[in-house]
C-alpha cells in the first residue's frame, strides 16, 4: 500500500466497504481485491504497471485489472489483487468533431477522443450536441463505461445496421507489460513494415503477431464463427485485412487481458433524422424463428425483445418505472393493457425500429411491414404514436436486467447463458432445442428471454436460489448443454458480454485445442508475467469460477 502511494497521484484504497463494492459486477460472482487504485492520468498507470511487474517473481499474486462501469455479466473485472477504477478519474471526452473519415464498411461522419472511465450515458450526451453518435452502446447504456465498451467489444440494438464496437474504434492508446504506452491503429502496408523493424518491444509485438498469423491464416479463417457478433476468444482473424494490419482490433474485446486501454479514438456515425417503432406481440413463439427471417428482409435499424415475465414485472413496478420514465408514460400503457385484456399476456414483445432521413418513407415502410406481417403470421401489432410511447418500449426492454436484480424476492438473476447467437435461418430448429433443453430445470430456476432476435442473439436469464448447492451445481451442467446446442449451429457462446471468469473455461469446446492454444500465444506476447487480468480468456478454470459463485 504504502509502496503504491508513492507511486501514483491518484487515490488508493482498502478499506472494507470499498473493497466489497469493487468485488461485484453484474455477474454471478463475487472475487475480493486487494486495493483498488484510481488513477489521475496515463502516468499513474504506467507507474503500477511497471511496479507490478518487477515485483511479480518475488510475488506471483500481484497483478492488475481495469474496471470501468462494473455492469459486465462475466466476472471481466474481477481480480484478487490491484484493480484500476477509471471512473473516478480519467472520465472525460477530449474532443468531438465533424469530419468525414474513410470506411468502407459504414458511413462515418465524425469522431470522438475519450478516456475509458466516461459512462456512455454521458459521453452520448456530447456527441449529440453535434448530431453525431457512438451506434454499439449495450442494453446497459445508462449503467456502462466506453471503456468496458471497447474491453468487451460490445454490442446493443443498433447493432443490427450498424455492428459493434469494433467497427469504430480508430485508435487506442495502451499502456503495455514493459510499463510504456502506445498508440494502436490502422497501419498501411509500408507503416507496418516500419512497426516490424523496430529494436524495441513494440516491434517484437508486431513480428511476432505477424508471424503467428501467417503461420495460421487458414486455421484461424476456418475458427472465425459465422455470425455477425462474437466476443469469445481473441479476434485474431481480424487483425489483417484490405492490406491493413490493425492490432487495435486485438485489443477490443481482450478484457484488459493484454495491456490497459488509456484512451480511445470512435468513429462517430450521423444518426437517422427519423424513426419509428413497429411493436409485435407474439402469442406463439414456435413463430418467431420465421418471424425474424422474414424481419430482416425489410433492413430495420434494430429489433429487440423482451419475454412475458418481463412484462408480468413491469407492470407489477410500474410505479418504478414511471418514476424512471415520467409521470405521462401513465396512459401510454393503455394499448398494451387492453391487447392484453383481450388477447392474454403474449410470449414475446418484440421491437422493429425503422429509420431514415425521409419522414414519410419511414412512415410508409413501417406501415407496410406492419400490415405484411400481421397478414403472414397472424399476429398483433401497433405502431407506438409518439416519442413517450416509443420510450416506454425502449425502457422496459433496456432495463429488464435491472428490474429482475432489484426486485425478485428469493431469487437472484444468474447470467451464466446469457448471451448465446446462432444465424437467424437456423433460429426455427434452435429454439425448440433450446426450450427443451431449460425446460429439464425448471425445478431450480425460471428464466426471461430479452436480446436482439435479428443477429440470432439472445440473453437468457435465469432466476435462482444460488444460495442452495443443488442450483449452483447446475451451472456448469447446463452451460455444457445449451453450449454444445449453440456450437452444432455454428454460433458463438458469446455475441457481446465476453468471456470473463463464466465462459473462459468453455473457449476449447467452441474452437478446439489448437486454436485455444494461439490465444494463449498471444497472451504470452504482450503479457508474459500473467500480470494483466488474470484468468480470463486463457488460464480459466470452472472450479475456480464456481468457488466464486456469489451465496447470498
Amino acid at each position: 500500500m504504502e509502496e503504491i502511494k508513492k507511486l501514483v497521484k491518484g487515490e488508493i484504497v482498502s478499506d472494507k466497504f470499498e473493497l466489497s463494492t469493487y468485488s461485484r459486477d453484474a455477474s454471478i460472482f463475487e472475487v475480493q481485491p486487494e486495493v483498488i487504485a484510481k488513477p489521475k492520468d496515463a502516468e499513474d498507470i504506467k507507474n503500477l504497471v511497471k511496479f507490478v511487474a518487477e515485483n511479480k517473481l518475488s510475488n506471483p499474486n500481484l497483478s492488475i485489472t481495469a474496471r470501468a462501469g462494473g455492469s459486465d455479466m462475466s466476472g471481466g473485472p474481477l481480480n484478487e489483487s490491484i484493480i484500476l477504477d477509471f471512473t473516478a478519474h480519467m472520465n472525460k471526452v477530449l474532443e468531438v468533431q465533424w469530419a468525414s473519415l474513410q470506411d468502407a464498411k459504414m458511413p462515418i461522419a465524425g469522431y470522438a477522443i475519450v478516456e475509458p472511465g466516461m459512462f456512455y450515458r454521458d459521453f452520448e450526451k456530447e456527441t449529440l450536441k453535434k448530431n453525431l453518435l457512438l451506434p454499439s452502446y449495450p442494453a446497459s447504456r445508462e449503467l456502462c463505461a466506453v471503456g468496458g465498451m471497447v474491453a468487451n467489444n460490445a454490442g446493443g440494438e443498433k447493432s443490427l445496421r450498424y455492428g459493434k464496437t469494433e467497427n469504430y474504434v480508430e485508435e487506442l492508446n495502451v499502456v503495455l507489460s514493459d510499463g510504456n504506452e502506445y498508440v494502436f491503429k490502422s497501419l498501411t502496408s509500408t507503416e507496418f513494415e516500419q512497426k516490424k523493424i523496430q529494436n524495441d518491444f513494440e516491434g517484437e509485438i508486431y513480428r511476432k503477431v505477424y508471424e503467428l498469423l501467417m503461420i495460421n491464416n487458414q486455421l484461424l479463417q476456418k475458427a472465425k464463427p459465422d455470425v455477425s457478433k462474437n466476443s469469445a476468444g481473441y479476434a485474431l482473424w481480424n487483425i489483417w485485412h484490405d492490406g491493413k494490419f490493425d492490432l487495435t482490433q486485438l485489443f477490443i474485446g481482450s478484457q484488459g487481458t493484454l495491456g490497459i486501454i488509456t484512451k480511445i479514438k470512435f468513429k462517430l456515425i450521423k444518426p437517422a433524422k427519423y424513426s419509428k417503432l413497429l411493436v409485435i406481440f407474439l402469442k406463439d413463439m414456435n413463430k418467431l424463428g420465421d418471424l425474424v427471417v422474414d424481419l430482416n428482409k425489410y433492413k430495420p435499424e434494430s429489433m429487440e425483445s423482451y419475454d412475458d415475465n418481463t412484462i408480468k414485472l413491469a407492470f407489477k413496478i410500474l410505479p418504478d418505472l414511471i418514476k424512471k420514465m415520467g409521470a405521462g408514460v401513465l396512459f401510454r400503457f393503455v394499448p398494451d393493457l387492453w391487447i392484453i385484456m383481450t388477447r392474454g399476456i403474449p410470449k414475446l414483445v418484440v421491437l422493429v425500429e425503422f429509420a431514415g432521413d425521409n419522414e414519410e418513407n419511414t412512415k410508409h415502410k413501417t406501415q407496410n411491414t406492419k400490415r405484411e406481417i400481421e397478414s403472414k403470421f397472424n399476429v398483433r401489432t401497433r405502431i407506438a404514436s409518439s416519442e413517450t410511447d416509443v420510450q416506454k418500449y425502449w425502457t422496459i426492454r433496456r432495463e429488464s436486467f435491472n428490474l429482475l436484480r432489484k426486485h425478485i424476492k428469493g431469487k437472484k438473476t444468474a447470467p451464466f447463458i446469457d448471451d448465446i447467437i446462432v444465424k437467424p435461418q437456423f433460429l426455427p430448429k434452435f429454439l425448440p432445442e433450446l426450450n427443451q433443453i431449460l425446460g429439464e430445470y425448471k425445478n431450480y430456476m425460471i428464466y426471461t428471454i430479452a436480446g436482439h432476435p435479428g443477429d440470432g442473439n439472445f440473453h437468457i436469464i435465469p432466476l435462482m436460489d444460488l444460495s442452495d448447492e443443488k442450483s449452483r451445481q447446475i451451472i456448469p451442467e447446463l452451460s455444457e448443454k445449451v453450449y454444445d446446442l449453440v456450437i452444432k449451429y455454428g454460433g458463438s457462446i458469446t455475441a457481446e458480454h465476453n468471456d470473463g471468469l463464466i465462459r473462459t473455461p468453455y473457449l476449447e469446446k467452441m474452437y478446439g485445442k489448437e486454436v485455444c492454444g494461439l490465444f494463449e500465444e498471444v497472451k504470452r506476447i504482450f503479457d508474459p508475467q500473467n500480470i494483466f487480468n488474470p484468468g480470463k480468456k486463457v488460464g480459466g478454470s470452472i472450479d475456480y469460477a464456481s468457488k466464486h459463485i456469489v451465496k447470498h
